[in-house]
């Protein structure tokens, strides 16, 4: 939990003290009240799960901790400080509040913990003054109030000067507690091991009362501004005391086994530890040293969280704000955030039970150490050259356990887990929608998702493996300069690459590479990527600049796809009318041929896409070799949500005397493709010296959204238009050329 640390003493401090602090944390409360209780309810092989599922949660928690403190100075604020520079401060401060809620209740867990040492002397005063019940709140609330008044006065000096007594105390009893010795140990066999009561509390309840007895190993934390070394100290004293605490409570857990009874273990209205060891009053001495030790601690570390949370400005009233950061003395103590965590604390300890308590500081120590795992985590993969920490923990130890902190939070009680996480969503929006400050979690995702992104195209492109006809999709580049003013080309693109095709949406800017273009082109990219956004497309967009339609057209032919595999399709746009635009890119097809791309060319027409239904593909024996590339963009298209209630119609414009012939290929096209193509909308039809295919589009396909036809080498090679005009009365019009054999996606 938190430590007794001290803000203001010189660099003197080395990892023993790291250890002592956390080491008396640890062997605190938990121990001494509610040990023997787990093995009473769970048994000692239960208790060792407890145990062993705890250190699950808490060394890959160390251990993220070590790394993240290693890389940079833990200032006021402790764990807040790790979290919010790492996480951004919005994230932080989410997180943040509820370590301080975690760190402020955990004053008041330790300060009724402390009233549980008072029932060895409650007889005799109940004797002296002649009375009856005797409620620990009388002892606890006084004893709030003078630690209060206590830390008020001395400040963080009272955390250092407090602990060599503390740890002489804690071990000594414990000491005393080893070697004791009980009737009910001369019993004792292994069978004994397995014993509890006959209706024990489940286990993860169990598991969330005992929990805090784990966490304070992060409490050297708080030392970090007084060590001499602090990449040093904090991995090695922190993970040290972990692990010694872990093997102290395995082998208390045994010693309790053996030497008590599963009833008496459960008695909780006294302390089975003191009928154990050699000198019972030791035991209630050890309990008052170490919950005073730990109450101060946390009375020093949570004003401190709450004032780093108020410099941050994370309160939505200024005000509040001020009150919280104001300081006193050369070493700004936090008087006023000390006083608003008295408040907090006084209510918990008001409530009076340890058991709620500790539930309660379970859950917020959970999201806490689950985040700082899941930082861990992000980091390691984040490839941030500024992160640079002298100790390195494992991804996937840290992965581990930001995921068993979640789960556990669920399993323990899934209403006060929700409780714990929406806090600190609710806490998130908040902060978000006041502050202008955006950093934080999506830029170190976003460098994840980079470094992830890299990876894997560079496994692809080592892979060599040259995409089969049997698995071809699109990996589509599209050059516009008209990206502002018709909309065509961009939602073709976000059709193409939904689900089964990828794109690069390049802008072409018309012009030399200067000052002025470059700022152009970052305006026209912002306006891509809103646009993006808007329509929810899954393509990429960039801008180019570029002198000339020819040297930007050599430009893109030549950069990586996306998708990790090379690009091989190239489309382009002209509205109808444009000959002068036609001509440009039908000028520099040597270029895509060059490059083995696929052409395609999309004629926007003044009705544009229509009511995205009808989709018509055109087949003729001129253009055969592009049959399975129009079939295949057919069937793409209407994979998209937009086309959902679309359909295709094919028709083939054929000789009359292959009529027949070319219709029985096209039906064995559209079963071995498993094509979204009824029989009914498959059509042939004859064409003559009087009719020509041209006539049969204007005809059939007046009414459709999108016509999608081959277009031959041939009429790709020549500068002449012709093969595109002559479909005025038609809508939009894909021509698309194939220069390679694609398999129709069987």
């Amino acid at each position: 939990m938190s430590g007794v640390a001290s803000v203001s003493s010189p660099k003197k401090f080395g990892t023993i003290h790291v250890f002592l602090t956390a080491i008396s944390t640890i062997l605190g409360a938990v121990l001494f009240l509610r040990f023997g209780w787990a093995v009473g309810n769970v048994g000692f092989w239960g208790t060792i799960g407890i145990v062993l599922l705890g250190h699950l949660v808490t060394i890959p928690t160390a251990l993220a901790l070590a790394e993240i403190a290693t890389n940079q100075k833990v200032e006021g604020g402790g764990e807040y400080y790790i979290i919010s520079r790492s996480f951004g401060v919005n994230i932080g401060a989410a997180i943040g509040f509820a370590l301080y809620l975690s760190q402020a209740i955990s004053v008041a867990f330790y300060i009724v913990a402390f009233g549980e040492a008072f029932g060895i002397v409650k007889p005799y005063i109940q004797e002296y003054f002649n009375i009856g019940y005797i409620d620990n709140r009388f002892f606890t609330v006084p004893a709030l109030l003078v630690l209060i008044a206590i830390i008020l006065a001395k400040g963080a000096n009272v955390g250092m000067k407090a602990l060599y007594v503390v740890i002489a105390i804690l071990f000594a009893s414990l000491a005393i507690f080893f070697i004791g010795h009980t009737p009910y140990s001369e019993g004792f066999t292994s069978e004994f091991l397995q014993r509890h009561i006959d209706s024990p509390h489940s286990f993860f309840y169990v598991f969330a009362i005992v929990f805090p007895a784990f966490t304070g190993m992060t409490a050297g934390v708080g030392l970090s501004g007084d060590l001499k070394d602090p990449s040093k100290s904090i991995p090695f004293g922190t993970l040290l005391a972990t692990l010694v605490g872990m093997g102290i409570y395995i082998i208390i857990a045994f010693r309790m086994a053996k030497m008590a009874s599963p009833n008496e273990l459960v008695d909780t209205t006294s302390l089975v530890m003191s009928k154990i060891a050699a000198w019972g009053p030791i035991i209630p001495m050890g309990l008052a040293a170490a919950t005073i030790s730990s109450a101060i601690g946390s009375l020093l570390v949570a004003p401190r969280t709450l004032q780093a949370l108020a410099k941050d400005r994370i309160f939505m009233a200024k005000p509040i704000n001020n009150f919280l950061t104001k300081g006193v003395g050369q070493q700004n103590e936090p008087r006023n955030a000390t006083l608003a965590t008295a408040v907090l604390a006084l209510v918990f300890v008001l409530i009076g039970d340890v058991d709620f308590v500790a539930e309660i500081i379970s859950m917020f120590f959970m999201v806490t150490y689950g985040s700082l795992c899941l930082i861990s985590f992000f980091q390691h993969f984040s490839g941030d050259p500024a992160y640079r920490p002298s100790f390195r923990s494992k991804w996937y130890v840290s992965l581990l356990g930001g995921i068993v902190c979640f789960f556990l939070m669920f399993k323990m009680n899934a209403v006060y887990a929700f409780l714990a996480i929406s806090i600190m969503v609710i806490n998130y929006f908040a902060i978000t929608f006041t502050s202008s400050r955006k950093e934080g979690l999506a830029f170190m995702v976003q460098n994840v998702i980079s470094q992830f992104a890299r990876r894997i195209m560079i496994f692809l492109q080592k892979a060599e493996k040259e995409q089969s006809t049997e698995n071809w999709r699109p990996s589509v580049i599209c050059l516009s300069q008209d990206s502002f003013k018709n909309l065509s080309n961009f939602n073709l693109m976000k059709w193409i690459a939904d689900k089964y095709g990828f794109g690069t949406y390049i802008h072409l800017i018309d012009g030399y590479f200067s000052t002025e273009t470059q700022s152009m082109a970052k305006k026209d990219l912002r306006r891509l990527i809103k646009m993006t956004n808007v329509a929810n497309s899954n393509f990429y967009v960039d801008t180019l600049i570029s002198p000339s339609f020819t040297s930007a057209i050599a430009q893109i032919v030549q950069l990586p796809g996306i998708s990790g595999q090379d690009n091989n399709m190239i489309l382009f746009d002209y509205v109808e009318g444009d000959e002068a635009g036609l001509s440009q890119i039908l000028e520099n097809y040597g270029l895509l041929k060059a490059a083995n791309f696929d052409t395609c060319i999309l004629k926007i027409a003044e009705r544009d896409f229509g009511f995205q239904k009808d989709i018509h593909i055109w087949m003729s024996p001129y253009d055969l070799e592009n049959a399975n590339l129009t079939v295949i963009l057919g069937y793409i298209l209407l994979g998209h949500n937009d086309w959902k209630n679309g359909q295709i119609k094919v028709f083939a414009a054929f000789p009359e005397d292959e009529l027949m012939a070319q219709k029985a290929e096209l039906d064995k096209l559209i079963v071995s493709g498993r094509l979204p193509v009824s029989k009914n909308n498959l059509l042939v039809y004859p064409v003559d010296d009087e009719v020509s295919k041209k006539d049969l589009v204007n005809k059939h396909s007046a009414e459709a959204d999108l016509v999608i036809m081959g277009i031959g080498e041939n009429h790709l090679k020549q500068t002449n238009t012709d093969a595109f005009t002559g479909y005025e009365g038609v809508g939009n019009i894909l021509f698309a050329h194939s220069n390679r054999a694609k398999k129709s996606l069987s």
